[in-house]
């Protein structure tokens, strides 16, 4: 419920939301047909750019726009000759134009999927149209901008329709068109360019008076500030520049402190959403740069980013991944991370980063200048193991293997982007991907399948007589969190170790992991404790591939059930779709305490080999002529 600070505030902003409809043909904007002198000159980057890859795969995609095929998430949508702009494409439920605050986007029977509908109206597509005009100079790439933005118009007046009922997306929306303006604002006619600068001041009135400060003060609000500060810098000489300047600078700097927790990562505790707030902060700073405290924290969620990442530099799947980025969405989600990385690279030159000069493309060098493309990567650095104690996220590195262990909490407040993961662990080999999370899938369109893919099973952890850990209350909301700890964290040039537990509902689940370097195994060993009876216990083991379960040896319980698809074999690699994976189950019911193991052979020739849990509290792993022992009793 809202504090009485918080009523009053939704109060005023509904009250400043009905005064800005009644006043809507008044809200004009002087035009400004100068250059955002702030922004890179984009034409030494497209000619720096013109024969590379990037820009055969701009084209490619902007030409698949101009036949009508955009690309969206996980689908490429045809939309036809005219768009729908309030239309949910991929199932097909269309909203009326009337008041936002009477549309039910959550409702999914009513108005879809809103996520699908929204990812379109982000008009990030228009950005590839802008990047082929540079490229090529086709005209034909501007003349569809300047139709869907009139169609657009033409669809959407002011504070009507699904695509003003988030001031989030009114903020990405607004970013596009400050980028497209910046881009070809040249080539529009007077009337036109007059038109999108009114269209643009109108969303930062919009911005102004329907902050999220109280109803998503997560990346919500850090990205309306983000773009409320951007049209106040960008467009001096607009009425009301100055004041969004100001409050926009406001909430980013009282966000970054509230939302970067004290080792670097976001509060969301999601890698996707980490990488959107690092994104917003690093676009903010190139605006108006960050005071000293402020960017060693900006250098701080660089290095969190990278360090998780490992060194194969893909984003993990950990909690929600809702499919988007906040410049270049397009392409292999896990390499969204590379490029914000080698931004990151160029602004922080003593940082040992590593990234690809093909990485400058897609973001440093439209931010930063051609200058960019003429940076050329540090020797790599040797990465070191880390645990993330705010996170509670403990990262296991040697040489190109990279563990990632989920120890920490639930993210802040409802957790809505969090997912029933705590103690799971993933794993790969350089670019081969061996323990995987299931991924997101949904947000709104299938209740069921939102709850399995952040549900507990989905993930490499210990269900515990059928429960989550935590009680889903609505698509963005969790109850009954869990309690999570990490009583223990070491590392050495030999080993890694982490002891940590989590308790729910009368149950303590307690993982310990080690990282044997030498030996390039991991072992894990669970134990569970709880009331008496019987309790069902499941350890699941998410794969990439039914080959890698030949890496996996378990122990504690009966034969394992290996499946793919079915009740819990399935992953999401790009918001929107799923598809059948292989999972292993070791399943075990009785009375607790009960203690069960695994050991992951992560060499580059793995055998099949077995793992007992033997009197005494040691572990013992054999491969043929291969013999490990780990003693896993402790005194406590």
């Amino acid at each position: 419920m809202l504090s009485p600070s918080g009523i009053t505030f939704r109060l005023k902003q509904e009250a400043a939301n009905l005064f800005l409809l009644a006043t809507r043909p008044g809200l004009r904007a002087p035009a400004q047909p100068r250059p955002l002198a702030l922004l890179p000159d984009p034409l030494p980057v497209a000619a720096a750019l013109r024969s590379s890859p990037f820009a055969r795969e701009i084209v490619r995609l902007a030409d698949s726009i101009l036949g009508h095929r955009i690309p969206l998430l996980a689908h490429t949508v045809d939309t036809g000759p005219r768009i729908d702009w309030r239309r949910d494409y991929v199932h097909h439920v269309s909203t009326p134009p009337v008041y936002f605050r009477r549309i039910p986007y959550l409702d999914f029977a009513r108005a879809g999927d809103h996520k699908v509908v929204w990812e379109m109206n982000r008009h990030q597509h228009m950005l590839l149209l802008a990047q082929a005009w540079l490229l090529t100079s086709d005209d034909r790439y501007l003349a569809r901008i300047v139709s869907h933005l009139e169609s657009w118009w033409e669809q959407n007046h002011f504070q009507r329709g699904i695509n003003w009922a988030s001031a989030l997306e009114v903020a990405f929306r607004a970013i596009s068109w400050i980028w497209v303006f910046h881009w070809t604002g040249h080539t529009m006619t007077p009337g036109f360019r007059s038109r999108l600068l009114e269209e643009l001041y109108r969303h930062g009135l919009h911005l102004e008076f329907n902050l999220s400060v109280y109803f998503s003060p997560n990346t919500h609000l850090l990205g309306e500030a983000v773009a409320l500060h951007a049209l106040g810098v960008l467009f001096p000489g607009w009425p009301r520049s100055s004041g969004w300047r100001r409050l926009g600078r406001k909430h980013i700097l009282e966000q970054m402190d509230r939302q970067v927790l004290a080792d670097g990562f976001h509060f969301e505790l999601s890698p996707y959403y980490h990488l959107y707030a690092l994104d917003m902060f690093v676009f903010h700073h190139l605006l108006e740069p960050l005071p000293c405290p402020r960017l060693a924290t900006l250098r701080a969620m660089a290095d969190c980013l990278d360090l998780v990442a490992g060194p194969a530099r893909r984003l993990p799947a950990l909690g929600d991944d809702d499919g988007g980025r906040f410049f270049h969405p397009y392409g292999r989600r896990e390499r969204f991370c590379r490029a914000t990385l080698a931004t990151c690279a160029l602004l922080f030159p003593g940082a040992q980063w590593r990234f690809d000069p093909g990485d400058l493309a897609e973001q440093a060098a439209w931010w930063l200048g051609a200058q960019a493309l003429d940076q050329v990567p540090g020797p790599p650095c040797a990465r070191a193991s880390r645990l993330l104690p705010s996170a509670g996220l403990a990262v296991m590195t040697s040489g190109d293997l990279h563990v990632l262990a989920d120890a920490g909490p639930f993210g802040e407040g409802n957790a809505g982007h969090s997912h029933a993961d705590t103690l799971s662990v993933t794993a790969r080999r350089g670019d081969e991907e061996i323990l995987i999370d299931a991924g997101t899938f949904t947000y709104v369109s299938d209740p069921g399948w939102r709850d399995w893919f952040r549900g507990t099973a989905a993930h490499n952890t210990i269900r515990i007589a059928g429960l989550d850990q935590a009680v889903a209350a609505g698509p963005f909301r969790w109850t009954q969190k869990p309690a999570a700890a990490v009583p223990a964290w070491t590392s050495n040039p030999e080993s890694d170790y982490l002891a940590a537990s989590c308790s729910y509902r009368g149950f303590t689940h307690r993982r310990r992991v080690w990282l044997l370097k030498s030996e390039e195994l991991l072992v894990v060993c669970d134990e569970i404790a709880g009331p008496p009876g019987g309790h069902e216990l499941e350890q699941f083991w998410h794969l990439a591939t039914a080959a890698a379960a030949v890496r996996l040896s378990l122990a504690g319980a009966g034969p394992p059930e290996h499946s793919e698809g079915g009740e819990h074999g399935w992953r999401s690699t790009v918001f929107g779709s799923k598809e059948p994976a292989p999972v292993i189950c070791l399943r075990r019911t009785g009375a607790l305490p009960a203690v069960l193991a695994a050991a992951l052979d992560l060499s580059s020739a793995p055998q099949p080999a077995s793992l007992t849990l033997e009197p005494g509290g040691v572990l013992r792993w054999r491969r043929g002529a291969r013999e490990f022992r780990l003693p896993i009793k402790e005194n406590r």
